[in-house]
């Protein structure tokens, strides 16, 4: 994700005062519910879909997932090619 975008995520945040819920568990929550809604766009049909649906949930689970990055001080590119390095290893 570009800086800019993660910093319009951390600056939405922060004006809100949303970081007092924002505990590591309550956003893992939040992603999973997120998935489930993300799914539910495919739930009757694997070809008919509203894209922008899609979009939305995506959008959502992105957010809260940096949102959980920056709670946990981590860093997506880092934690994305760790994991690629362990997938590529198989």
């Amino acid at each position: 994700m570009k800086e800019k975008t993660i910093e319009r995520i951390r600056k939405f945040t922060e004006d809100r005062k949303w970081n007092q819920f924002h505990s590591q568990a309550n956003l893992a929550k939040s992603i999973v519910i997120e998935a489930a809604e993300l799914l539910e766009c495919f739930q009757w049909s694997d070809t008919e879909y509203d894209l922008q649906h899609i979009k939305e949930e995506l959008a959502d689970i992105l957010v809260y997932s940096q949102n959980l990055l920056d709670k946990l001080e981590l860093d997506a590119d880092e934690i994305v090619n760790m994991k690629m390095k362990q997938n590529e290893a198989k």
